[in-house]
Order: structure tokens, then C-alpha cells, then sequence
């Protein structure tokens, strides 16, 4: 949820690698943050608001350790990345991302975040000297180069999952008892997702296409705070093994001066049944048309042929993120009874239909009605436990436009010819 350019990448390497020699060389000399007793150590929760680039529009989030005698302060992130990484590209496509943790002072995260524009929320956290001491220690370990890199998933281990366990681990599990109930606003991976990135809805349109139904379970409070904002509002209605809040104070470092995300998900059901209607009224439109008017006759066969390679290439691509890589929220996706394949086999029927007095086949009459009924049948499947996935607003999208295009193919049909005879297809 948090990238690392290249000179920040560098710049926590060295910074990580000096870490490792004050802790190893604590015992000649005071090492603030590092050797620094439990008591005199501060933790805090810091809670970054969302960015402008799409990797940020998640937030982001760091665990701030301070030593009180000496003013050191270290901020320790998770979920950082490299595009200039070995293979980078070619691993991110097949869901294999090796992400990194980090450590710099945290004046540099402030000063980052805060002329990005990004807001700063600041937790001071209820946790006993011994629990403060092993939380450092631990992050203080996950940062070495040796321990620091991991494999990310997007929902389930990244930047603040990452810290979420850390937290967890500190109050031995204490946390995790606390999170069982369901998430407060019905909360789904897909909602949040959508809620999100609504700010650039071409990547929003894409995303809800590419997720399966593993994007619609209901989160938990726990699953829930794979996000920075839940998990900063889960955190500050816990408590600590001793009864008391978990937050001492909740303080705003740096106001969000970015648009901020809206407070729900839009609703996508209506923009796509919109899109739906017109395009299938196209279809029917210009194939009615077409002996009077040229430009109605390569209009639906041009752009009849063209939805179809569309069709079955964003069925190809939901194939291949099922069986062919580790994006495990894209599998199953049930889409596929909307986009497939199969739509590629209407592509030199409609083709022909740009010819004048061409007709539709059998064949191709025959090819869009099972596509059509198998978009009839994804509607269905709705009212079925065995398909969970919140898909309808593409539904309501591809149906009206397959129903489109068979009417259309129908138009054309021999059979229903009756200014001329028809012509072999």
C-alpha cells in the first residue's frame, strides 16, 4: 500500500544496515531506539492518509518507536517495493511480489506525508515496558536485510496486516480476541476496493471486473484491517491485557489536504446497465437498418465484432489470473458467464455481415444465443448459494448487450428477410 522509489529504497537499506550495527554494537555504546529499556520507549500507531497514485489510494501505515531519554524516533513500514527489482514485472503479473520492510527516522515520514498532502494520524499505544521492548526488538529484527523481505498479498499480508500482527504478537494475541465481530459497516474486500480507487473509475471498472468471489466475504474486524483508516478505528476502540484503552491519545499531525475517499462504495449496478441498454439497443438499432442505410451495416458488424473480441478476451484474462497465477481474489471469477472465449467464434460471421446482402448463419444466430443464455443464466445463479459472487452490476451490463446482439444476428437472419432473397451466408 506503500511504494519505495528507488532513493528511498536505498536510503532505508542504509538505514536498516546501520541499525544492524548499533544493535550489535549495544553493549560498547548507547544505541537510542535500539538498546534503549522498555521503559523509556514509546510506541506509537501512525495512520497515513490516502494519495493520488493508485498504489496509494489504500493508505498507508507505520509503527513509530521512540526512545523518550534521548528523542530517537524510528518509523518501521512494511509493503515496500521496487519496480526496478529482478523480474519485477514478470512476478507481480503472476501474483509472486516480494515486498520489503523498512525502518528511517520517522521525521522523514512526516515530512513526506505531509507535503504530499496525505493526513497524519498519531496513536499513542497502551503497551507495559516489557511489551514495548519485545515490539522493538522484533521490528528491529524484521528490518535486517536477511529477515525484511516477504511474500505480499494484497488483502491478506501487506503493509498493515503486517503491522496488525506485530501488534497482535506484542499483546500476546490480545488484539486478534478482540476483532472476532463483524465489520461494523459490512465491509468486503470488493466494497473497499471499489470505495477506494471510485477516484479513478476506469481502475475502479477493471478491478471489480478482475475480482472473484473472494472479494465478497464478509470481513471481520480482524480481516477487515488489512486497511490503515480499520485499522486505526478498530485499534482505538481496543484494550490492552490490563482493561485499560488500548490508545492513550489520538492526535492529528498533518490534515488531509487531497480529496478524500467517499464514506461508501458507489453503486455500479446503474452506469452498467445504462452502458448495457444503449449498446444492445445499437446492436438491434443498426442491424434493422442496415439494407437502407451502409453505415448501420458496417456499424454492427465492425463493432458487433469488435465487443466480441472484447468479450473473449477479458475471458481469456480471467482464465489465466484463475489457473495461471497466484491471485487467489481473482479466482473463480463468475464473470466468465459473461465474457468467454467463445465470443471469438462470432468474429467472422459478423465480419461478413459488413458485405452487402450478407446474412447471418445458423451458426453464428446459434453461438450468440448460448452466450446470450448463459449471461441469462449468471442472473440466476444469483439466486443461488453456490455463487457468491457480487457480480450483478456486470450482469446487468452484459445481458441486455448479448440479448442486443442476438436480436440483431436475428434481423439479419434469412428467415426474417423480406425485401430480397437471401443470400448464402
Amino acid at each position: 500500500m506503500r511504494d519505495s522509489p528507488r532513493s528511498t529504497l536505498v536510503r532505508a537499506w542504509g538505514t536498516n544496515v546501520a541499525l544492524l550495527l548499533c544493535f550489535l554494537l549495544a553493549p560498547l555504546a548507547r544505541a537510542g531506539v535500539i538498546d534503549a529499556p522498555g521503559a523509556d520507549l514509546r510506541v506509537d500507531l501512525y495512520t497515513y492518509g490516502p494519495g493520488t497514485i493508485y498504489w496509494e489510494r489504500f493508505g498507508h501505515d507505520a509503527l513509530v518507536v521512540t526512545d523518550t531519554a534521548s528523542g530517537e524516533a524510528y518509523a518501521f513500514n512494511y509493503g515496500l517495493f521496487d519496480f526496478n527489482q529482478k523480474d519485477f514485472y514478470f512476478n507481480f503479473a503472476r501474483g509472486v511480489m516480494i515486498y520489503r520492510a523498512a525502518a528511517w527516522p520517522a521525521a522523514d515520514d512526516i515530512q513526506q506525508f505531509t507535503s504530499e498532502g496525505r493526513s497524519i494520524t498519531d496513536q499513542r499505544l497502551n503497551l507495559a515496558p516489557a511489551q514495548r521492548a519485545a515490539l522493538r526488538d522484533f521490528l528491529v529484527w524484521n528490518v535486517q536485510p536477511q529477515n525484511s523481505r516477504y511474500r505480499y498479498r494484497y488483502f491478506a499480508d501487506n503493509c498493515t496486516t503486517r503491522v496488525r500482527d506485530a501488534l497482535d504478537a506484542a499483546l500476546g494475541g490480545a488484539l486478534r480476541r478482540q476483532l472476532t465481530g463483524p465489520a461494523s459497516g459490512g465491509e468486503t474486500y470488493r466494497s473497499e476496493t471499489d470505495r477506494l480507487m471510485s477516484g479513478q473509475s476506469w481502475l475502479m471498472y477493471l478491478l471489480d471486473l478482475g475480482l472473484g468471489p473472494y472479494a465478497d466475504q464478509p470481513l471481520t474486524e480482524w480481516t477487515g484491517a488489512f486497511l490503515p483508516a480499520l485499522l486505526m478505528r478498530d485499534v482505538a476502540h481496543a484494550h490492552a491485557p490490563d482493561g485499560k484503552p488500548l490508545v492513550i491519545s489520538q492526535t492529528l499531525v498533518s490534515p488531509q489536504r487531497l480529496p478524500s475517499p467517499p464514506a461508501e462504495p458507489p453503486d455500479l449496478r446503474w452506469p452498467l446497465l445504462i452502458a448495457g441498454v444503449v449498446l444492445g439497443l445499437a446492436f438491434a438499432a443498426s442491424a434493422w437498418l442496415r439494407d437502407r442505410y451502409p453505415v448501420d451495416r458496417w456499424w454492427f458488424a465492425l463493432v458487433g465484432a469488435a465487443y466480441a473480441v472484447l468479450a473473449g478476451l477479458v475471458g481469456v484474462l480471467l482464465l489465466v489470473l484463475w489457473f495461471a497465477t497466484a491471485h487467489r481474489a481473482a479466482w473463480a471469477n463468475e464473470n466468465l458467464w459473461l465474457f468467454n472465449p467463445g465470443a471469438w467464434l462470432l468474429v467472422p460471421g459478423l465480419l461478413r455481415l459488413r458485405k452487402p446482402g450478407r446474412r447471418a448463419s445458423r451458426a453464428t444466430l446459434g453461438i450468440a444465443l448460448i452466450l446470450a443464455l448463459l449471461s441469462a443464466f449468471a442472473l440466476v445463479s444469483k439466486l443461488m448459494p453456490w455463487f457468491p459472487q457480487h457480480n450483478l452490476p456486470w450482469i446487468l451490463f452484459g445481458l441486455p448487450a448479448w440479448l442486443g446482439l442476438v436480436t440483431g444476428l436475428w434481423l439479419t437472419h434469412p428467415v426474417t428477410s423480406r425485401n430480397q432473397a437471401p443470400v448464402p451466408a
